[in-house]
């Protein structure tokens, strides 16, 4: 896998954690810790994503 396909499937995944995300915020009985842990998730995405950016642009 290229590094540009890495980081593109890292987005991919990141914009649908934010649609499940946005998805249970609407939700009337919405699960806190469900949504805690999408976004936690989705920040572990984000950073990997600059951290391939990053090595993308420094090689």
């Amino acid at each position: 896998m290229t590094s540009q396909t890495y980081i593109s499937s890292l987005e991919r995944r990141h914009q649908d954690l934010e649609r499940k995300i946005e998805q249970e915020m609407r939700h009337p009985a919405r699960d806190a810790l469900l949504i805690a842990a999408l976004k936690r998730k989705k920040l572990e995405l984000k950073d990997q994503m600059a951290r391939a950016q990053q090595g993308v642009t420094t090689h």
